[in-house]
């Protein structure tokens, strides 16, 4: 009885099941009565185990696992492969699964940070802001990145139903719970990803359903996500594409956008949903209807809800008319009051949510009083569903039509339920109206593939009655749509599907009737199974046990993947494992090509004779067995019988030795082994040769013989395979004595170890002879060499399709149509490209032959996503991270794990902490200060180490604005006062310099901004600030006294030291969330917890705040935080109109409530705030609305007279000037609105004209304080506009008796309004400067020079006006680092010092000097803003001068200036500048206001927290250059083009260094001898500028040879200067021989190379290879070989040529007995001539002017050739090889001989390099040439000489023509030789 044996085993229940099946302790100890009373109760049944098995493929379709999911009532467990994974007990739900299943759903990945927040976060604003970004290119970007839309990904999950809810639980550890509105039955998973579920039709519902005429509700619903409803299946009437790239799409699209939800029907029940698999042609489904007795077989496909169809209007739905009455209404309407009442009022809906409904304006009165006052019904339990619960449920999901007109209620959105899942009926198969039970039908889909014509699929449905209908699915022609016809049918009582046979195609597991196992596979071939119970082998054969045959099946229990459990009909259960599938990669490729060339049957033959077969050895796997097997399987297909001519009888075989020797062959040679390879076994091994007889010639042999041949011509270009090899060419050789004996000889002479005889022509039974195929097999190497040499010749392209064909034979396809040759496929792909003579230039040509191997590696889909996606990929592939991450926007992660550093870098980053630095942490750790930050750490390693070279200076700045030390302070010693006087001076001492540690923070925040990458979870540290003072030389530290400074001034200095701490804070720092910065949250408010949250809001982070977390901070009406919060929040959506934040700002200030006279109990100087608030949030969007509030506040009435409520009256005035100025940034025109504006700002500068009428009236308006501010505000509005009749409003007076009428403080405004409006004028020239002074000031200004006297109030006015025009310089240029703006500033920065640093007593000096202070502050602020980032140095010496400044006269406000100064020069260690768009300039003018406070906690001018809004003009411009390898960072020199107006410029820079404005930026050119070119395109390539502007890095890859510019400043340690002239090393190459290393300028190879590589290869090989310890003569040579190797592949920078030359020294020194000797003789022969013949012609790019050297030069590989040919020279001349030669030409039978195996392989050696033709031929050549010399010397007048001659040349050119080899043809020589032996013989 034939039939494949499969071992089954005994079923032993899975762990999973013994888990849930064993009762827990406390419930054995119950009595049965107990027990049973509680089943009773619980009225679920029993705890019964319900087990699904799903199947896992991991890492592509070769490994599978069967994922096994069990439950029990309240428990679920997962396993993979038997082994429990996850466990979840579900008991504390209190409700019974009802069912489980294992389904995929979608997550928003991980890279995608920013999810869309509702109303909870500020985020979300109903304004769209404007289209381009009012702060530039950096800060657009940033809104740009956050709106990038999530990308999904799917993940695999557990769902578990239980009665009233459901739960998932995902792979990634995510769990979501979601209600359930139904009763689950059950459920199956779906692609690509969601379950669907059939839920319990309860009988009520269908007589209801019955009596009110009313449809059934759908039952089967679909889960996509866990936030929405399930959505019903709808039904299309045809579903398009879906294949390949093919969007899926519907073809009544239209229709389902009119009429409402059309759903499966009730009836249908769910029988199988397709399991999936790969190459799967699509996804099905099947139901079946019990009423109908129908069964349908659904194609379903997943369309996004987005593209699903649009909302119905509200006249469509009228017209919709569906038979109905009102209770359904009724109960509807009060499920949506229910669902209005359970809504949160702000919840904006989206998508995947139920829309809201609008009130029920049309209903009946009556109707809607009965709903609400409906009474609760009593005692009803959730877990009863009832009929009026499921339609509340469906009804919410807006399902069905519009009833009566008269009843308009219109949902909002949509009239009808969305659907993520359509279902088209494919067709329907009346089963004569039967009732069935659905669980007595099962389905089976199996055999997806092509068949030669179609794709296609075949769905097997099995009914009780022992019958299976087989269906097959077919793609139609257009690619569009699925058909379905009946394939035919079987019988069987139970079916499955399996993966036993193919890979990934499935086959049909089939129980029959008498209980019996078949497999159909092929289409519907039947392969008999035979179960035989598996027994314990013990390994001795002879112990046979008795063989326990299992039949009689009744049932399949579970099948997953290739396991299957089967019942007997004595209720036992065993478990097999189908997997028959072969392992040997060369018998699946065999089969593989053969079903390629073979009829169905004989396929189906072939794989049965080889499976029963192999089942017979228990499918056993050890080297050999496989093939063997499938070689007996061939040869009886085939009709031949084997004969053995060497075999000794088998009785001898007894002992182990024997035995041992018998096993095959090739594995136990030792001949390739160096060192085993004169070993013998003890006995020596029969040789396992074998020969084929046959009578008659099968057909099929040449067919068999083309594709085996074609098959060992792609192993042959695989080295890796030749072991593999070696077992085929037997196999050919054998078939082809039959029916091509030519192709034995090509064979035997690459392998020549592998069969006895040669084949020769007297032998041949001509009879036999094939003429299908060609005399000489196509030798795949010649074919492809000679593409590539002449592109003309039209080569036949490979293509196993063809084998067939040829010999028309319709193949069996039973694997499909996929490649079975798939190297050999690659390979010619590959040279077609090259060849491609229709493409000239070879780079295009290599190109494409790129991207066409790029294309076909893999699969295809990674092919095409390869070529499309991360150009990460593409880059790698040559070796070019550095583009990748530079110019493709990718980044690399910066962490320092697994990155190689070079030794320098190690040692300079790892430096060994010095004793001291040591003792200094034991200290600070014993006082507990371990983590106290002194607030001035730069968290920047890498990038400070390089940013300022050599010098300290950030460490200096560090130092000096640290608040967190103790400060040392000199005294002058003054003996002659007493103790307690000298007591008073010190504390004078230190609280002037406590003033100055207020005014730190300010610089700090600039100093250390955006320094922290990432927070960690632990509570944000805030350093803190420390007033005690060293005084010097008395060594004393005093602290200052109790109430000396006042409580209002520490707590602003605490205030802007959070801010510092807060702005460490990176804006693109990941970890700050809501959550976050409520867990570092004071239990009381403080001001340095207000600073932080204004810290993080200008940093942008406040944005992730919860809107209920802010009431925490603004209910307390703490007035700092209400500062913090609302001017955080502002600058956090600065620009948006954000209506959140509007809402929040009205609040605190009373101009923007509709009744201003409210008294809201909030201080001016918060309403100052809310006031400024308002400007950032709607800066420069021109809101006509708010700007007129601004204005109006500017002079607000009851502001007009000073009084204790309103000390803060010219601040309040400020923040109104500059948030108006602010939100019509730039926008004034001509309008009349603007003209408006414009007018009342002119009354506020100039003051109301004095009428005659009434003189008395008091002003409404105090213009000391309005004048100034209302000019910032006019200079804003009409920033840029260049309107001179604007700017003369601010005209400066020029008499003296004009200017003793105005504050001289009030022309510093006007100038820098002035210059704002007029912008365009600005130049940092002195003519400019002097045309802003008037003429008269000058000129009693240059009088006062000469020593005349000047009037006070010039001087004053002078003094202010140079201020103010510096300052708007400072604006013009600010982050520019412009030379001229630089000298100009630093001139007036000096001459202005040299004033406030003499000495005068008189007041009125007093007054001049306070006037040149302010405006030195002022320069000092515009010189630092041009320097901004730059870290200059002569900068940094006058403000360290200034400083150490801190006598009397030194206010608080010269501190501000000085520390602002400072932190400009340093804006995040060097990383950032200043920016220069419109709102960077309005920013600038906020954050450095021309009014300096007096001391600390002085607010009465001006706002001081409005001094840190510089941080929204920052940009990070710094660019960046590190190595991509190492990721340090490098120095590197860049070349930059720039555009100013029309016209270009370049500069020389050298990163790390600051760039220009990114708008004026064209390109970056990276063009240095020691990093690898390249040229970012920031004019012309979006992608470039967007990836750095995100990133300012450049990623560079060093070449080889070089060292870093840190490393070797000089260039003078480069390889090329270590190793000179490198001309010995080329010698060695070709011809390795013993040469002096020591001499070698780069001998010390070892250590040298370390330094310039840090690949571990070449540190590897150096060490290893390239040692001079080399015992033997031959050790030496190589290692000195290797030495040259490796100097050459750093010096081209090619480390892929290692391994070649290794394999060249190789190949010039194996030994020839050696089994790959010949093959690997063909491939040198292959190098060679490509070399020597094609590469110059056609690849070198000679014809393009454009040369390219090869990766291996032509010398080194021919003089590896030569080496070989020199150890042939040597053989040739023996006289075995000669007799045998002479033998072999005159195509007589050549016997070899036992003890000289070698000349056999000596003659193959020759002929192989020689070219020579095969023996048939030369047979016939001879013949030929006896022929013509008989007949052209019978005449006799001819020179014989002559003739011999020409004969030959027509032998050569001949026999080259019927021999496929390279370049080089038949040799001279040989043919000599070849004549020689024809002479001798007549």
């Amino acid at each position: 009885m034939s039939g494949v044996v499969i071992q089954a085993q005994q079923y032993q229940p899975s762990a999973a099941t013994t888990f849930l099946t064993t009762p827990s302790r406390n419930a054995s100890e119950e009595s049965d009565l107990l027990r049973s009373i509680r089943a009773a109760i619980r009225s679920s049944g029993t705890n019964t185990v319900n087990t699904t098995f799903s199947p896992l493929s991991t890492s592509g379709s070769e490994s599978w696992i069967d994922q096994e999911l069990s439950w029990s009532d309240y428990c679920v467990i997962l396993s993979e492969g038997g082994v429990i994974k996850r466990k979840w007990d579900l008991s504390q739900e209190n409700q019974i699964i009802q069912h489980a299943c294992i389904g995929k759903l979608t997550q928003p990945t991980a890279s995608s940070n920013h999810q869309s927040h509702g109303s909870a976060h500020y985020t979300r604003s109903n304004e769209t802001p404007g289209t381009t970004n009012i702060f530039g290119p950096f800060a657009s970007l940033r809104e740009e990145s956050k709106a990038v839309e999530d990308s999904d990904e799917e993940i695999s999950g557990v769902f578990i139903f239980l009665r009233s809810i459901g739960k998932v639980f995902l792979e990634n550890g995510m769990d979501y719970t979601f209600s359930l509105p139904f009763l689950v039955h059950r459920a199956w998973p779906l692609r690509p990803h969601g379950v669907l579920i059939q839920r319990i039709l309860d009988p009520a519902e269908v007589d209801e359903a019955r009596v009110t005429g009313d449809d059934v509700l759908p039952t089967i619903f679909t889960i996509t996500s866990a936030f929405s409803e399930p959505e019903a299946v709808g039904i299309s009437s045809g579903i398009l594409g879906g294949f390949g790239d093919e969007p899926v799409a519907l073809v009544d699209e239209e229709e389902n956008c009119s009429k409402p939800l059309v759903t499966v029907s009730a009836g249908d029940e769910v029988v199988w949903v397709s399991p999936g698999v790969p190459n799967s042609t699509g996804e099905f489904l099947v139901t079946f209807d019990a009423d109908k007795g129908g069964l349908s077989i659904w194609r379903y496909a997943y369309l996004k809800p987005k593209d699903a169809p649009v909302p119905l209007t509200r006249t469509r739905r009228q017209s919709i008319s569906r038979k109905s009455t009102g209770n359904r209404r009724q109960s509807s309407v009060s499920d949506l009051l229910e669902l209005d009442r359970r809504l949160p009022q702000d919840m904006e809906f989206d998508g995947e949510f139920p829309p809201p409904f609008p009130p029920m304006s049309g209903l009946p009165p009556s109707t809607t009083s009965n709903i609400t006052a409906q009474p609760p019904m009593p005692g009803r339990n959730r877990d009863s569903i009832t009929r009026l619960d499921l339609s509340l449920t469906m009804d919410r999901m807006a399902l069905g039509g519009q009833k009566d007109p008269e009843e308009l209620i219109t949902p909002v959105e949509h009239g009808r339920m969305k659907a993520s899942y359509w279902a088209q009926q494919l067709t329907t198969h009346p089963l004569g109206g039967r009732q069935l039970p659905t669980r007595d039908i099962s389905v089976a889909s199996f055999d997806q593939r092509f068949d030669g014509k179609v794709h296609r699929s075949l769905l097997a449905v099995c009914l009780p009655e022992a019958q299976v209908i087989v269906f097959m699915i077919t793609i139609e022609e257009d690619k569009k749509s699925f058909v379905v016809e009946s394939f035919g049918t079987l019988e069987a009582v139970a079916i499955a599907s399996i993966r036993a046979t193919r890979g990934d195609i499935w086959d049909l597991l089939a129980v029959k009737k008498d209980g019996s196992l078949s497999l159909f596979t092929h289409g519907l071939h039947e392969l008999r199974i035979r179960l035989r119970l598996a027994q314990p082998w013990n390994g001795d054969s002879n112990d046979s046990s008795e063989v326990i045959s299992l039949d009689h099946v009744v049932a399949l229990k579970h099948v997953c993947v290739s396991s299957v459990y089967v019942e007997m009909s004595d209720g036992k259960v065993y478990y097999a494992r189908l997997d028959m599938a072969p392992r040997d990669p060369l018998v699946t490729q065999a089969i593989q090509v053969l079903a390629l060339v073979l009829p169905k049957a004989q396929t189906f033959d072939l794989q049965r004779r080889f499976l029963e077969s192999w089942s017979q050895r228990y499918f056993r796997t050890s080297p050999g067995v496989e093939f063997r097997e499938f070689t007996l399987a061939l040869f009886a297909l085939l009709e031949l019988k084997l004969v053995y001519p060497f075999k000794n009888d088998e009785s001898a075989n007894s002992s182990v030795w024997e035995r041992f020797s018998a096993l095959s062959t090739p594995n136990r040679s030792f001949n390739d082994d160096p060192a085993l390879q004169r070993l013998k076994l003890p006995i020596p091994p029969t040789t396992q040769h074998y020969f084929l007889f046959t009578l008659t010639v099968n057909p099929l042999l040449a067919p068999v013989l083309y594709a085996l041949h074609m098959l060992a011509e792609d192993l042959r270009l695989v080295v890796l395979r030749y072991e593999s090899l070696m077992l085929l060419i037997p196999l050919i050789c054998q078939i082809a004595h039959i029916v091509r004996p030519e192709w034995a000889d090509y064979w035997k002479r690459l392998c020549p170890n592998i069969m006895p005889g040669w084949p020769a022509p007297s032998t041949t039974r001509v009879d036999m002879l094939d003429d299908r195929i060609p005399v000489w097999p196509p030798d795949m190497s010649a074919i492809l060499y000679g593409s590539i040499s002449n592109p003309d010749w039209q080569f036949p392209a490979y293509g196993t399709s063809r084998l067939a064909r040829s010999f028309s034979i319709d193949p069996s396809f039973a694997f499909g149509d996929a490649e079975p040759l798939v190297s050999l496929q690659r390979l010619t792909a590959a040279y077609v490209c090259l060849a491609d003579k229709t493409v000239s230039s070879t780079q295009k040509r290599a190109e494409l032959t790129v991207e066409k191997l790029v294309d076909i590696l893999g699969t295809a889909e990674k092919g095409s996503a390869f070529l499309n996606s991360l150009p990460l990929e593409h880059y790698d592939l040559i070796g070019r991270r550095d583009l990748a991450f530079s110019v493709a926007g990718t980044q690399p992660e910066l962490s320092q794990k697994g990155i190689a550093q070079s030794a320098e870098t190690y040692m300079n980053t790892h430096r060994r902490m010095t004793i001291g630095s040591l003792a200094e942490q034991a200290k600070s750790a014993s006082i507990g200060e371990i983590d106290a930050v002194s607030g001035v750490e730069l968290d920047l390693k890498g990038f400070t180490k390089i940013r300022f070279g050599q010098d300290r200076r950030l460490e200096e700045v560090a130092r000096m604005l640290c608040s967190s030390a103790v400060p040392s302070v000199r005294l002058v010693e003054r003996p002659e006062l007493n103790e307690h006087d000298q007591a008073k001076e010190q504390q004078h001492q230190v609280v002037r310099i406590a003033e100055r540690t207020l005014a730190l923070p300010y610089g700090r925040a600039m100093f250390t901004f955006g320094s922290v990458l990432t927070v960690t979870k632990e509570a944000y540290v805030t350093p803190k600030m420390e007033y005690a003072v060293k005084i010097q030389p008395s060594n004393v530290t005093s602290a200052p006294e109790l109430g000396k400074i006042p409580v209002e001034c520490l707590n602003w200095g605490e205030f802007h030291n959070g801010v510092a701490a807060g702005l460490r804070i990176s804006p693109e720092a990941r970890g700050v969330e809501s959550s976050w910065i409520a867990f570092n949250k004071p239990s009381e408010l403080t001001p340095e917890h207000a600073g932080f949250l204004f810290g993080l809001g200008l940093t942008g982070h406040l944005k992730e705040m919860l809107t209920w977390h802010t009431f925490g901070y603004l209910t307390p009406k703490h007035d700092l935080t209400s500062i913090g919060v609302l001017l955080g929040l502002s600058a956090a959506n600065a620009g948006t109109g954000n209506r959140h934040v509007t809402k929040l700002l009205a609040v605190h200030t009373p101009a923007l409530l509709p009744t201003q006279n409210v008294d809201l109990n909030v201080s001016l100087m918060t309403q100052a705030a809310g006031l400024a608030g308002v400007g950032i949030l709607y800066l420069s969007t021109r809101n006509r609305r708010m700007a007129e509030v601004c204005l109006h506040q500017i002079s607000r009435k009851d502001l007009v007279q000073p009084d204790l409520s309103n000390e803060h009256r010219e601040a309040y005035t400020y923040c109104a000037a500059l948030a108006f100025g602010m939100i019509m940034l730039g926008q004034g025109s001509s309008v009349p609105a603007d003209l408006s504006s414009l007018n009342r700002l002119r009354v506020l500068v100039h003051g109301e004209g004095k009428s005659v009428v009434n003189s008395q009236a008091r002003s409404t308006f105090d213009v000391n304080i309005t004048s100034p501010a209302a000019s910032i505000a006019l200079g804003l509005m009409y920033l840029k506009t260049e309107r001179r009749d604007v700017a003369d409003i601010l005209e400066i007076p020029s008499t003296v008796l004009e200017l003793n009428r105005i504050q001289p403080s009030f022309l510093l405004m006007r100038t820098i309004a002035r210059s704002l409006i007029m912008w365009d004028d600005i130049a940092s020239t002195p003519q400019w400067l002097l045309a802003q002074v008037p003429e008269s000031i000058v000129k009693a200004m240059h009088g006062h020079i000469r020593g005349k006297l000047a009037d006070d109030a010039i001087e004053l006015a002078y003094y202010n006006i140079i201020g103010g025009c510096c300052f708007a310089i400072g604006l013009k240029y600010a982050g520019t680092a412009r030379h001229e703006a630089y000298i100009m500033l630093s001139n007036y920065f000096d001459m202005f010092s040299r004033f406030v640093a003499a000495s005068g007593h008189a007041f009125d000096y007093k007054i001049k000097r306070s006037a040149v202070r302010e405006g030195l502050n002022l320069i000092s602020i515009a010189l630092c803003m041009v320097m901004a980032g730059t870290g200059e140095i002569t900068c940094l010496r006058r403000l360290r001068y200034a400083y150490g400044m801190y006598h009397q006269a030194f206010r608080y406000g010269v501190h501000v200036a000085t520390h602002l100064s400072l932190g400009l020069l340093f804006l995040g260690a060097g990383r950032y500048t200043l920016g220069t768009s419109n709102a960077a300039i309005a920013c600038m003018i906020v954050a450095f206001f021309p009014r300096f406070h007096h001391v600390s906690s002085d607010n009465k001018s001006y706002l001081q927290a409005l001094r840190h809004l510089w941080v929204l003009a920052v940009e990070p411009r710094c660019l960046m250059a590190r190595d991509v390898n190492t990721r340090e960072a490098v120095y590197l020199p860049v070349k930059i083009t720039t555009k100013e107006g029309a016209e270009k410029g370049a500069t020389q820079l050298i990163s790390p260094t600051l760039i220009p404005d990114f708008n004026k930026l064209l390109s970056i050119r990276i063009d240095t001898p020691r990093y690898w070119p390249f040229f970012v395109d920031l004019e012309h390539v979006p992608q470039h500028r967007r990836s750095l502007l995100k990133h300012q890095t450049l990623y560079v890859k060093r070449r080889t040879a070089f060292l870093s510019y840190t490393e070797d400043p000089r260039g003078s340690r480069s390889l090329f200067v270590r190793s000179g002239s490198s001309a010995g090393d080329a010698a060695t190459l070709d011809f390795p021989q013993l040469t002096d290393t020591k001499a070698h300028p780069a001998s010390d190879l070892t250590h040298f190379i370390s330094s310039f590589s840090n690949d571990t290869l070449f540190l590897a090989f150096a060490d290893h290879f390239s040692r001079e310890d080399g015992k033997t003569v031959e050790e030496r040579v190589f290692h000195n070989y290797c030495h040259a190797v490796l100097l050459d592949s750093i010096l081209q920078d090619k480390m892929e040529t290692l391994q070649s030359h290794l394999m060249l020294y190789q190949y010039r020194t194996q030994s020839p007995s050696n089994s790959y000797f010949h093959l690997r003789l063909q491939d040198l022969r292959f190098a060679v001539d490509f070399y020597s013949k094609v590469y110059d012609r056609r690849f070198s790019g000679k014809s393009e002017n454009n040369i390219r050297p090869s990766l291996i030069r032509e010398n080194t590989v021919s003089g590896a050739l030569q080496a070989l040919d020199e150890r042939l020279a040597e053989v040739q001349s023996s006289t075995a090889l000669n007799t045998v030669f002479g033998r072999y030409a005159r195509g007589e039978l050549i016997v070899e001989s036992e003890e000289a195996p070698e000349v056999s392989r000596w003659l193959a050696w020759y002929l192989l390099r020689h070219g020579v033709p095969s023996a048939s031929l030369l047979a016939i050549l001879k013949q030929l040439a006896q022929d013509a010399h008989a007949q052209c010397a019978a005449p006799g007048n001819v020179d014989l000489r002559t003739l011999d001659e020409g004969i030959k040349e027509v032998l050569r050119g001949t026999g080259t023509k019927m021999n496929t080899v390279f370049g080089s043809g038949w040799s001279g020589p040989s043919l000599e030789r070849v004549i020689d032996a024809w002479q001798r013989h007549s």
